[in-house]
């Protein structure tokens, strides 16, 4: 089912659209709250125009938060919604590819799959044995792994040397593992200076600052955010022996803090990116702190 949503302000010609995953058809009341929650003028008639939605087979940052809305007030038979663009206007491949993330979205004029969940792929073994290191090269332009030439050497000696070929996940995990996601493959290398490798790598040398003052400090470095030592804190909550009796008591409070070095998906796709970044942010810093509760969450574009 598809909602009419409200015309975006600077494109005269499209409009938010959203898509709800039903279990079962709604009745008129649960869809009158539909629509007002959305604030949807009401259901979408499709014209000779195109959709800009996230890609297919994806569930966008959008979508996750909004359906656990809807579920939290009761809307238990909606499984998902979504959002897109429905612009009003012939497709032209030249304007629309000024329209859309490449990365994180796409053009369609059917969105009748868009919930459609299709078999996994079966396991595809790259012939590296067979047809040598231009098999990675290949497979490395038709996968977008984005691997440098030092890293397609390491793949073709490691695969050589154990005898057998690599499949197509193995090469996709390595691409983002190995990635510029979050630098670690540059900041825990060796550090060479004019020929001259040093004793501390980059991350080390981070780290040597806590190692040299630790005043202040009760966790670093460890499951992804620190912990600084905070102060005496009152707080007014139930008694331990009974939870019909709130009192004042005095607790140590720490501070948990992290940065999450979201640099390349932030500048690729600056919404998405940083939805992910802080949403990565507020999950690490609760693993650290058994009852944290967050105070503010920082993703820079």
């Amino acid at each position: 089912m598809m909602f009419e949503g409200q015309r975006l302000a600077h494109k005269a010609n499209a409009n938010y659209v959203y898509f709800l995953d039903l279990e079962k058809p709604l009745d008129s009341t649960t869809l009158s709250r539909v629509k007002e929650l959305l604030d949807s003028k009401g259901e979408f008639k499709q014209g000779k125009g195109f959709y800009v939605t996230p890609r297919k087979g994806t569930i966008s940052p959008w979508s996750s938060k909004a359906t656990d809305i809807f579920h939290n007030v009761g809307f238990k038979d909606v499984r998902r919604v979504e959002r897109g663009i429905y612009h009003d206007e012939a497709f032209d491949p030249k304007t629309a590819s000024k329209l859309y993330d490449r990365m994180t979205e796409g053009v369609y004029n059917d969105v009748s799959d868009l919930f459609n969940h299709p078999e996994p792929a079966p396991l595809v073994h790259i012939e590296v044995l067979e047809k040598g290191r231009e098999a990675l090269e290949k497979v490395n332009v038709e996968m977008g792994l984005a691997l440098s030439d030092e890293e397609i050497d390491y793949l073709y000696d490691i695969y050589t040397g154990i005898k057998r070929n690599p499949t197509d996940v193995e090469l996709l995990m390595f691409g983002q593992v190995n990635s510029e996601h979050c630098r670690h493959k540059i900041f825990n290398a060796e550090w060479i200076v004019d020929g001259q490798k040093k004793e501390k790598s980059l991350f080390a040398m981070i780290k040597n600052t806590h190692a040299k003052q630790p005043k202040g400090t009760v966790v670093a470095y460890a499951d992804n955010s620190c912990v600084l030592e905070g102060g005496i804190s009152e707080w007014f909550e139930p008694r331990r022996s009974s939870d019909k009796v709130y009192t004042y008591s005095k607790e140590q409070v720490d501070i948990i803090a992290k940065v999450e070095t979201h640099n390349h998906p932030t500048a690729i796709s600056p919404f998405p990116g940083a939805a992910t970044g802080v949403g990565g942010e507020i999950r690490d810093e609760g693993a650290t702190g058994t009852g944290s509760k967050s105070k503010a969450g920082l993703c820079a574009f």
